[in-house]
């Protein structure tokens, strides 16, 4: 099961620490604007949003 032939694949960084600390896919065509994900960051030993980056 790996990631479809449409998907590509993005970073998402910390909106607080500003890291760059996940890499996760998402199709293009169906989603037109940046994702926007709450998820736990190891620096900052919470949960923060993570946004995606160019």
């Amino acid at each position: 099961m790996g990631a479809k032939k449409k998907d590509k694949q993005i970073t998402l960084a910390c909106e607080e620490c500003k890291r760059r600390n996940y890499i996760t896919t998402k199709n293009k065509k169906t989603i037109k604007e940046r994702l926007e994900i709450s998820k736990y960051c190891p620096f900052d030993r919470k949960h923060t949003t993570h946004k995606e980056t160019k």
